[in-house]
């Protein structure tokens, strides 16, 4: 039986709740976080609380460290469950912010409007990041594959990993007769909105379903929640791949390098920051919102367009005047060069390019109290 969206939404926002209670450490980053607080002179108290992206996750465990050693009487919580449950919530008015690897939808757009006051909700880019398809092959750390042949791994039309197709882009490579067991993810996920995006627009022979953050029923193959499950379930099963956020994955597995253009380009903060300068915005949103239209099918040397630029969705006024100063105060760090520093070293995510960071500046300083 489908759910229907009030339902779904008010199941998220219960769950975001729950979630955020548990939520929170005084000084996740320990002792020298602790002594920084102790010093700071800011006054600004209260708390703030988000939910959404899994891919986010260690990012925004290093922002929320950050920001609380500049405003120490500051509690910012988030929930990571997901982009979809993230936008619910906030939709739902149980947080304040939302963390989403996809931007808001025509539909949310209209259901922000009456959440967030008359001119909705806003789409601020806050993270970029490669995503990566990740694969358990002992003693493989690499492989080239084109869009096509992605797809026809995930639909389970390429069974083995000694298959022609994979062999005839990897010469050289002695490639094992295990079988392919491709994991998805099971929640409504922006990642998979992304990898299935890239895959229509990069194979759409080969991949002929609309780009969704739902995963298509009837492919087989295994799924888990979240970016961390699904790279342990991929960890645990020799012959595994799955699509996940870069942060997530370590050393243990091997990465696919993506075909563009005649090159094949390694998975990197920097391949996934060429490709973003590519994008261009969505027509027809409002003048502070930016959501982002990525080129999958760039043949920018040296461009990685299998990415996910992840949003901090904040509604475009609030109610209440503090909860606004929170919720922009903590925005204007998230996109200042300090926190995507800490983005970066903490999640090894890109940071978003100067003339953009302009952009997100200025439209969450836009932000408003309603009357």
């Amino acid at each position: 039986m489908r759910t229907s969206r009030p339902l779904r939404t008010l199941a998220a926002a219960a769950a975001a709740v729950l979630a955020l209670s548990a939520c929170g450490s005084d000084y996740p980053l320990g002792e020298e976080q602790r002594e920084a607080a102790e010093n700071s002179t800011s006054t600004l108290s209260g708390i703030i609380s988000g939910s959404g992206s899994t891919a986010q996750g260690p990012a925004m465990d290093a922002w929320i460290g950050g920001f609380r050693v500049l405003h120490p009487k500051v509690q910012v919580q988030y929930s990571p469950d997901g982009s979809g449950a993230g936008r619910n919530a906030l939709l739902a008015g149980a947080v304040n912010f939302a963390g989403s690897d996809a931007y808001l939808q025509d539909e949310e757009l209209g259901e922000a409007r009456e959440t967030c006051g008359p001119d909705g909700a806003l789409d601020i880019p806050a993270y970029i990041s490669p995503i990566a398809v990740a694969f358990n092959l002992p003693g493989i750390d690499s492989l080239n594959m084109d869009a096509a042949t992605i797809a026809k791994l995930f639909r389970g039309e390429i069974e083995f990993w000694n298959d022609p197709v994979i062999a005839a882009q990897n010469p050289g490579v002695e490639l094992p007769q295990t079988r392919i067991t491709a994991v998805s993810r099971a929640d409504d996920s922006g990642t998979t909105e992304n990898f299935t995006e890239y895959l229509h627009e990069a194979a759409p022979e080969e991949w002929p379903n609309d780009p969704s953050g739902s995963w298509p029923g009837g492919l087989g193959g295994e799924n888990a929640q979240g970016s961390a499950g699904v790279i342990s379930t991929v960890t645990r099963t020799e012959g595994a791949v799955a699509y996940s956020d870069d942060s997530v994955v370590d050393d243990s597995l091997g990465t696919v390098n993506l075909k563009v253009g005649e090159e094949y380009v390694p998975i990197s903060a920097e391949a996934a920051s060429i490709a973003v300068e590519q994008a261009t915005r969505v027509q027809g949103r409002g003048e502070h919102d930016i959501a982002l239209h990525l080129d999958r099918t760039t043949t920018a040397p040296g461009a990685y367009p299998l990415v996910l630029i992840s949003y901090q969705i904040f509604c475009s006024s609030y109610e209440d005047a503090d909860t606004a100063e929170l919720v922009k105060t903590f925005g204007q760090y998230v996109v200042s060069e300090e926190g995507q520093q800490a983005s970066a070293e903490a999640a090894k995510s890109a940071p978003i390019p100067d003339s953009l960071a302009v952009q997100a500046r200025a439209a969450i300083e836009s932000i408003t109290v309603r009357p």
